[in-house]
């Protein structure tokens, strides 16, 4: 029998939500932080144009993907490089610049993927706490080890939905060895970029930035991400990386959606009006829920055996949420901001539980 590399033999398969709802009820997905509604409907007239076209391979290089990207955030095209969601782009990251000689490090509530990625790529992996669930420059630096070699940050972060300032990120990376790899995963940037505090200046030999279109541009079943890179980090990240990733209909139709930068705006702000109002509705019943700037809400639900409960009589109803212990927020149910009508029903599931268990 051929056996696998002792790394990978100890890892458990990544941990998407599962979806395990009694026979005659519909499921009703707010798990996985799908957006709100279909993405640009110039996606479809685009992709008809060149429908017949799915024999041919993709363009390699994201030529009119990456020239699409580079007008709309005023950065340079050859700064660019494309994955299959940012995802895709992380594990890259991982596999070139740390291993068995190179540990990564992350906030505690951190996305577990870059636990994954650590683990995939054979290095350790380690935590800094957090302050009220934003992430503290001070107690990254303070955990910054010898052979610390990649610092993984989302921002704003899932699962909690905080963000740290820009000035702060800055304050980390002046105060950062300069060969430790900073990377910011702003896969909900997005829905924060009404701050106007973009990232992309401080991308440099030590630093850099990721994207992608699976959440305010609704596209995540295309599987598109991007980054933004110095020369000498992008040079290494193509040799390990898969010259056809991004399918051609992918790539068209990320051009086109991209183009429709109204839409996508539209997207986000009503997600941040559906945000205030559960957040309002909820906190009205006595649940505590985390500031967010992304299309998701945490509700804290005080202990584990609380957020068990509430998880089984939402599951009981066809209902998914997305409980956090993978991220050491065992008490915590995470809620994608979709369809209105879906929120309001996992709404009211939660006032019925808050009312069956008023102490809660």
């Amino acid at each position: 029998m051929t056996h696998p590399a002792k790394h990978i033999a100890g890892m458990a398969p990544y941990a998407l939500s599962k979806f395990d709802i009694p026979n005659g009820k519909r499921l009703i997905s707010l798990s996985q932080n799908e957006s709100m509604r279909a993405p640009s409907p110039m996606i479809n007239d685009a992709v008809n144009r060149v429908i017949n076209n799915g024999a041919l391979y993709p363009d390699p290089e994201w030529t009119d993907l990456r020239s699409a990207l580079a007008e709309v955030h005023g950065i340079d095209a050859d700064a660019i490089l494309c994955g299959t969601g940012s995802l895709d782009l992380i594990g890259r990251i991982a596999h070139v610049f740390a291993g068995p000689t190179r540990s990564i490090l992350a906030p505690e509530h951190a996305y577990p993927f870059f636990r994954s990625a650590a683990e995939m790529s054979g290095a350790r992996f380690d935590t800094a706490p957090e302050k009220n669930a934003v992430v503290d420059a001070d107690t990254l630096l303070q955990n910054v080890r010898p052979d610390t070699g990649i610092i993984f940050i989302a921002n704003p972060a899932n699962p909690t939905g905080t963000r740290i300032p820009k000035r702060e990120l800055q304050r980390l990376r002046k105060n950062l060895r300069d060969d430790i790899l900073l990377v910011i995963d702003e896969a909900y940037g997005e829905f924060a970029d009404h701050l106007d505090e973009p990232t992309f200046d401080m991308v440099s030999e030590n630093t850099a930035v990721l994207r992608t279109l699976s959440k305010a541009y609704g596209m995540a079943g295309y599987r598109v991400g991007w980054g933004v890179f110095a020369p000498t980090i992008r040079a290494e990240l193509q040799k390990v990386m898969n010259p056809n990733n991004i399918a051609y209909l992918s790539q068209v139709a990320a051009v086109a959606a991209i183009t429709d930068q109204a839409y996508m705006r539209e997207t986000c702000e009503r997600t941040a009006e559906m945000a205030a109002a559960a957040t309002h509705e909820l906190s009205s019943l006595g649940f505590t829920v985390y500031e967010s700037f992304t299309n998701f809400i945490l509700i804290d639900l005080k202990t584990a055996d609380h957020a068990i409960s509430a998880e089984t009589m939402l599951l009981s109803e066809g209902v998914v949420l997305r409980r956090q212990a993978g991220a050491g927020l065992p008490h915590c149910l995470r809620m994608t901001l979709g369809q209105q009508e879906d929120v309001s029903f996992a709404i009211e599931i939660l006032k019925k539980w808050k009312q069956e268990n008023p102490d809660a």
